[in-house]
């Protein structure tokens, strides 16, 4: 269906503070203005003089809040009261409030932090306000109540402004040795021993020494425990102890368990997640222990995540019926998921109860997912896809388009200031109904923000928002690479869905750069064998040249493997671990030896490459080459249809 674009929308939209006949300003015209106002202002040079008129832009706060953090240490109490209650209500003025408080807080300037407080998550922040009260002689119970729950908050450390707090709380008398050893708890718990011997220091000589004692078991199991009081206390240490040593050492703590479980009187929930971590430890890399570990943690102990893992150790042995009963032994819930029921009737067609597979294949073919389509395919059905196209008034769109918070959002990602961006879109979803924020989404894509469909969208209905969730942007550009390439156009899309979320100047933390997320290196090569124009690095952000460079890249990675599923597990998880898999399960089927996968991240990646696949399929074509044949690099297969099995409620 025709949409409106909500730029053009923006492109007039004005801050509800000018008059009337201002409101039709172009935005895109002032841009380079309000850019260059931004540059000057995170440099020190910004000049209100030199940019006359810019003060009624929407963005103008952020050139003052810019130039304002410049010299936050010196910034005068009455210049930043003015800002903060001028942009009252504001991202921006949170934003100056969460850079001034820690100013006026190395000030010591308490007065001034009090009438700037705002209650905030923000633990450093929150122990300043609790030094500023006792600054200002407002140590009274509601203080030392606050400053003790700050104390039980976490067995972690906590910032360094909280020592001042707890020393008053202390020399106050609100420290007790049983407050001392609540905290001790939660660090045994946490698994933190340096902060246990920290807590330490403000006990009575006989438990400083026991809690000592404990930090040390931490760090380095010791006989000394053999002789510990036998307390809840000690067992809990006893058991972080071993359990820390399992996750270096499983054969060191199962071995030990066993005398110090004895001594200490440790229960089977407490030895159980010491034999938890060794099995856990153990069967993430296939060690042959890997079984017998699996099978002496007690079925109390075990989790969604042991329990998963207790299903592919089997499968990686091709043991079929000793995961199906592995599998069959899931909770209910986690055994319904599209994942479980396929693989229940993989198992099911195994072990020779064909008609217990077809019905669970049936019943996991329901689901829009990698399984669900897997199921679809081994019963000859059309792929579930039930779309949801909302239809809302134009009215609502416009209102949602030009709320001043939506404005400021769009304007700031189109300057590429993702941080003030997201601020301001998380303020206005702290506003926004659930209609409002998928409206609001709907403008973040038409704007080219494409993610907030990723992080925003919540729900079972908001899932079938494809559209939404699903981008297709340079779609001419992805064609004509996955034609040069001869690569299915709907793989490409999937890869940039997965990698950047249609976003072209996304850049990781590794360095992997646009569209693609090609490694510099990488690209540099990929152009230089196959001529195509690059002079750098910055030419990854350049849309066309990624997509061109990316394509070519998988082709690469299909011609060196041979079928696509293995190329997606190199893509993501480079050569090596992909040839130990390779060479761990050689001749396995494809669905199997994905599941085995031992990368957590490489598992999944590979599932929703292969899923998102498909609905590019729909979304470029209206019908998907079977996932099947798709994963083996088959292109010329029967394509299929999408269907939706359930009766569909319009939304709006």
């Amino acid at each position: 269906m025709t949409r409106p674009h909500f730029a053009i929308v923006l492109a007039v939209a004005s801050c509800l503070s000018l008059p009337l006949h201002a409101q039709a300003q172009n935005l895109d015209a002032q841009r380079p203005q309000i850019r260059a106002a931004l540059d000057a202002a995170e440099r020190g040079q910004f000049n209100a003089a030199q940019y006359p008129g810019l003060n009624s832009h929407p963005l103008y706060g952020w050139v003052e809040l810019a130039d304002l953090k410049r010299n936050i240490d010196t910034l005068s109490t009455a210049q930043a009261q003015s800002f903060l209650k001028r942009y009252e209500g504001q991202a921006v003025a949170d934003s100056l409030r969460s850079a001034w408080l820690p100013a006026l807080a190395r000030r010591q300037d308490w007065p001034a932090f009090r009438a700037a407080w705002k209650p905030t998550t923000n633990v450093a922040l929150q122990c300043a306000e609790l030094n500023a009260r006792q600054a200002m002689g407002k140590a009274d119970a509601q203080w030392t109540t606050d400053a003790q729950a700050m104390w039980r908050s976490t067995g972690k450390s906590l910032p360094d402004g909280c020592d001042p707090v707890f020393a008053i709380l202390d020399s106050k008398g609100g420290l007790s040795p049983a407050l001392r050893w609540e905290r001790i708890d939660l660090a045994i718990a946490e698994q933190q021993p340096a902060v246990i011997r920290t807590i330490a220091r403000g006990l009575p000589a006989a438990d400083a020494a026991l809690a000592n004692d404990y930090a040390a078991f931490l760090d380095s199991v010791h006989p000394r425990a053999l002789n510990w009081p036998k307390t809840e206390r000690s067992r809990n240490a006893a058991m972080q102890g071993l359990m820390r040593l399992a996750k270096s050492a499983p054969a060191a703590a199962e071995m030990q368990l066993p005398q110090y479980a004895d001594a200490l009187g440790m229960d089977e929930k407490q030895r159980g997640k010491v034999l938890y971590e060794a099995a856990l430890w153990t069967v993430a890399s296939y060690e042959p222990d890997s079984a017998r570990r699996m099978n002496a943690v007690p079925e109390s102990v075990y989790d969604e995540r042991l329990h998963e893992w207790r299903v592919r150790e089997a499968m990686a042995r091709g043991d079929w019926r000793a995961s199906l009963a592995a599998l069959r032994k899931m909770p209910k819930a986690q055994r319904e998921d599209s994942r479980w029921r396929y693989f229940e009737a993989r198992l099911a067609e195994e072990t020779g109860d064909p008609a217990e597979a077809q019905r669970l294949f049936r019943e996991a073919a329901k689901s829009a997912t990698f399984h669900g389509f897997l199921a679809a395919d081994r019963l000859n059905l059309p792929y579930a896809l039930c779309a949801w196209i909302p239809n809302d008034s134009k009215q609502a769109r416009t209102a949602v388009a030009t709320d001043p918070a939506i404005v400021r959002a769009m304007e700031l990602w189109k300057l590429e200031r993702v941080g003030p961006a997201t601020s301001e879109w998380n303020n206005a979803m702290a506003r926004f109904d659930d209609s409002k924020r998928r409206i609001a989404v709907e403008v973040a894509r038409d704007n080219g923000w494409f993610d907030r469909a990723v992080f925003s969208l919540k729900g079972a209905d908001e899932q079938r928002l494809y559209e939404l969730r699903f981008p297709l942007h340079h779609d001419a550009t992805i064609r004509r690479e996955a034609a040069r390439q001869a690569i299915d156009p709907a793989w490409v899309a999937a890869e940039i869905r997965a990698e950047s979320i249609f976003n072209p100047k996304a850049r990781s933390g590794a360095n992997a750069m646009g569209l693609m997320q090609v490694i510099p290196s990488t690209g540099a090569a990929v152009a230089k064998r196959l001529g195509i124009p690059y002079s750098g690095a910055s030419d990854l952000y350049d849309s066309d040249t990624n997509i061109a460079i990316g394509t070519a890249y998988l082709r690469e990675m299909e011609n060196k493997y041979g079928v696509p599923y293995v190329a997606i597990a190199a893509y993501n998880a480079g050569p090596a671990p992909t040839a130990r898999w390779q060479s761990q399960r050689p001749n396995y089927d494809p669905d199997f030896w994905i599941e085995t996968i031992s990368y957590k991240e490489t598992r999944e990646y590979i599932a929703r490459i292969l899923a998102f696949s498909v609905i590019y399929d729909w979304r470029l074509n209206g019908n998907a080459l079977p996932v099947t044949d798709r994963m083996l690099g088959r292109v010329d297969a029967k394509r299929k249809s999408f269907v939706c099995p359930t009766a569909q409620v319009p939304k709006s």
